[in-house]
């Protein structure tokens, strides 16, 4: 499960639109906002992404879909490990003798 995020999304989209459309530098931008430049930095890192502006970085689409092929990656792990174990007790079986139950 993901971490609670620290700043509201609407905060986060005034921040990037400001630095976006005023030119300030980032750090003028967070002190004023009461963010962390690093933050920012980061937030502006990717919106620049998810716009198709840098090459550098995934987009959020692809982010998302890259998570869910780690998620499928855990869930059919989990799934051929039963699978093995079931293969090996029913190998195991069927190289047991049968006995007839005694009448």
């Amino acid at each position: 499960m993901a971490a609670p995020r620290k700043y509201p999304d609407e905060l986060r989209e005034r921040a990037i639109r400001e630095v976006r459309v005023t030119g300030r530098p980032i750090a003028h931008v967070a002190k004023d906002l009461g963010i962390r430049k690093e933050a920012l930095r980061g937030w502006v890192r990717q919106a620049g992404a998810g716009r198709g502006e840098r090459d550098d970085r995934l987009t959020t689409a692809e982010q998302d879909g890259l998570r869910q092929l780690r998620k499928e990656v855990v869930e059919l792990r989990r799934a051929n490990e039963i699978l093995e174990a079931a293969s090996v007790f029913f190998a195991q079986e069927i190289g047991r003798p049968r006995t007839r139950p005694s009448r």
